[in-house]
């Protein structure tokens, strides 16, 4: 009697473990990405939906691979997965590893020490063990997720390394087929785990975009929101030299004010900044001060506007609209694009799927179709065609 017992004991924990890592990721995830989408939807004319479905749409930036399910499926949560790209005539995507978070994050000030919120994530979510202790062993394992599901479906998602994939995806998007690019990128760099020898190893498991950090300081130098305020040590100025010599993607999003002049003083850069928001509208902390954000344009690169509620001062697709127009008068149309931050513990008020409502919304701002086109894909597909390693 006793042993049957132990057996109905044993079998409920078993029930009750599995139940947990199960359902427990999922209710986390709903939970750190919410939509304020209303109940009817937002408005979309039939002129706006035309325009939409011409445009050839990038986005700079989703975390979706930070939680552990298929992107070739329809979820009803988060922000993003491939069917739903579609849906909103998504072209190209960047998707960013996360592999560090810490405990107690803010925009204001954050310990490299303070305990990591990914190590519970990727043990909760019973990722490969080795990853429960390396942020390289993170990445990497995020990215042959990322590959394996490109190499299952390359109907639908197809992995962007080089100029010459770049351009092929196009031409086919041009001839009738919905598939998704998708290139790699890094939520910062401390997957490198200080050693220049791992930037190699990231190159050929298909990064192509590199943040230089996150939300804390790590081996390059200081965030935006660390503790520090440094800019690139001399680590940081030797994984600048080696992505330009790969033709590796430069993201400042989560740079400190110091590390951005660092880079942009550094002869050959061209950087980035992902997924952010303009100061001059929105006195955020989170927004990089308006003259390294013109700065960062004057040298080629393009800014990614955020559709998140941190950075636009407010939740409706108007706002981000409004975000776009200040980007605009800052640094010029042509060096505006999109960078969602979609399933990066943010809110959206609306998912991909329903991405047309932010055309509206900028046609309602008064941009032209021509500055709406280069806004939503043109300046980013530009970008990518000069800047990715040729093929």
């Amino acid at each position: 009697m006793l042993r049957k017992i132990l057996l109905v004991l044993l079998g409920l924990i078993a029930l009750a473990a599995a139940a947990f890592f199960t359902f427990a990721p999922g209710y986390v995830e709903r939970g750190l990405n919410p939509l304020t989408t209303p109940e009817d939807g937002w408005p979309v004319s039939e002129q706006a939906q035309a325009l939409h479905d011409r445009l050839t749409i990038g986005d700079w930036h989703s975390d979706a691979l930070l939680w552990d399910r298929d992107l070739l499926k329809r979820v009803d949560r988060g922000h993003t997965d491939v069917p739903r790209l579609q849906d909103g005539n998504v072209a190209v995507q960047v998707f960013t590893t996360v592999t560090k978070s810490p405990s107690g994050l803010n925009y204001g000030q954050n310990s490299a020490e303070a305990p990591d919120n990914i190590t519970k994530l990727v043990m909760g979510q019973l990722r490969p063990i080795r990853t429960w202790s390396s942020l390289k062993e993170r990445a990497l394992d995020q990215a042959a997720r990322l590959r394996a599901m490109a190499e299952r479906d390359p109907e639908n998602l197809r992995l962007i390394l080089t100029r010459t994939d770049l351009q092929a995806l196009l031409d086919a998007r041009a001839g009738g087929a919905k598939t998704v690019g998708a290139i790699l990128g890094t939520e910062g760099a401390h997957p490198l785990e200080g050693d220049t020898a791992n930037l190699q190893t990231l190159y050929d498991a298909g990064f192509r975009v590199v943040g230089l950090t996150h939300f804390f300081d790590n081996e390059l130098g200081g965030s935006l929101h660390g503790e520090s305020g440094d800019g690139l040590s001399d680590f940081g100025h030797q994984v600048i030299a080696g992505l330009s010599q790969r033709g590796m993607i430069i993201d400042l999003a989560h740079a400190s004010p110091q590390m951005v002049r660092d880079v942009l003083a550094t002869q050959g850069t061209r950087p980035i900044i992902s997924h952010t928001g303009i100061h001059g509208n929105c006195g955020t902390k989170r927004n990089l001060a308006d003259d390294l954000v013109r700065d960062v344009a004057a040298k080629g690169g393009v800014i990614g506007i955020g559709y998140w509620t941190d950075v636009n001062c407010g939740s409706t697709p108007a706002d981000i609209a409004k975000s776009i127009r200040a980007a605009i008068a800052l640094v010029g149309e042509d060096h505006v694009s999109l960078g969602s931050d979609y399933d990066g513990s943010v809110d959206a008020p609306f998912d991909t799927a329903g991405l047309a409502a932010l055309t509206q919304a900028l046609m309602d701002e008064g941009l032209s179709e021509d500055q709406i086109a280069k806004v939503m894909g043109g300046n980013m597909m530009r970008y990518l065609a000069e800047t990715l390693p040729p093929g």
